[in-house]
């Protein structure tokens, strides 16, 4: 089978699905991107299909021909409960149909709080909602692994910013937008402790990568970071690349502990608020060392980002 021949099929069409698909261009894959709407923001030559992910019937057919599928889909962040293990059922259920090798995207939730590094030898030991949710669908793709019924991997990533990435992070229209009107930034958490951060590029290619390996399926795998750095560091780059002088601030926990009682997105964000207050670093030394690692420095990542939100302005 050529380059030409194999068929890359992503599901979700948001910011790291659409990164998943430059990265297969760039390798001259054939991609289709699967969306509930059948309607998404692509080249010409990328393919999209109508689909939804949560049932099996639907993925079988969007993944029909398909050498290799990646789960970049997520549901709205008050309902991973109800919707994201249907969702994880119904992806598996396609990539197996089709024959193909599946690479599911993933947080670092499960690990709960670390001292040290995360590496993929840390216990899934989080006692928090969606620290239990992640691990129980990260068992879910092992398993079906396991049991051969399809060729599966794992891509971790730390919190991402980058382009197209608005609410689906929060270092996205929480950040970015304040800044490039010169307004302060007050982030959850201490601004000097250290935390890792990946560009959504980085992660969209980590994925790839993993995707086009076979000696990668029946394992985690932790994506390829620039280097560790704070918020503060973070935030003092996007405030010189917005052309702005730098106002930051922290966000008092109990403040959020507060909002959450009252704003449902709140109340989610609030039991993870760990990773804000102490380090939280991350340790890709495992993928390296397999395959290779290029990331992009910061500072060309958030150039790129505070350009593409400056060309996207916020809607009045």
């Amino acid at each position: 089978m050529t380059t030409q021949d194999e068929l890359h099929v992503v599901f979700g069409t948001a910011a790291l699905g659409q990164a998943v698909m430059r990265a297969l261009l760039k390798s001259g894959k054939r991609v289709r991107m699967v969306s509930r709407s059948g309607k998404a923001k692509v080249p010409a030559e990328v393919e999209v299909v109508k689909g939804d992910a949560s049932d099996p019937n639907s993925t079988r057919e969007t993944c029909q021909g398909a050498t290799t599928v990646y789960n970049c889909a997520a549901p709205d962040y008050t309902k991973w409960a109800e919707l994201y293990p249907p969702m994880q059922h119904g992806i598996l259920e396609g990539a197996a149909s089709a024959g193909a090798r599946l690479v599911s995207a993933e947080s670092v939730y499960g690990y709960g709080p670390v001292e040290g590094e995360m590496t993929e030898e840390s216990p899934q030991a989080a006692t928090t909602r969606k620290g239990r949710l992640r691990t129980m669908m990260s068992q879910m793709v092992l398993n079906a692994h396991q049991s051969g019924k399809v060729r599966a991997a794992i891509g971790r990533a730390p919190d991402f910013y980058g382009p197209e990435a608005v609410v689906t992070t929060i270092y996205g229209e929480r950040v970015f937008y304040p800044v490039l009107a010169g307004k302060k930034v007050a982030v959850m958490g201490k601004l000097d402790n250290l935390h890792t951060f990946i560009y959504i590029d980085d992660f969209g290619t980590g994925l790839a990568t993993l995707g086009q390996h076979e000696e990668a399926m029946g394992q985690v795998w932790h994506l390829p970071c620039a280097p560790t750095l704070t918020q503060r560091e973070l935030l003092t780059m996007i405030f010189e690349e917005a052309g702005q002088p730098a106002k930051v601030g922290e966000t008092p926990g109990a403040m959020v502990k507060g909002l959450a009682l009252f704003i449902p997105v709140m109340r989610e964000l609030e039991e993870l608020l760990y990773q804000w207050e102490r380090p939280y670093r991350f340790n890709h030394a495992k993928f390296e060392k397999a395959f290779g690692s290029t990331v992009t420095p910061h500072r060309e990542a958030v150039r790129q980002t505070v350009e593409w939100f400056r060309q996207h302005p916020k809607a009045k």
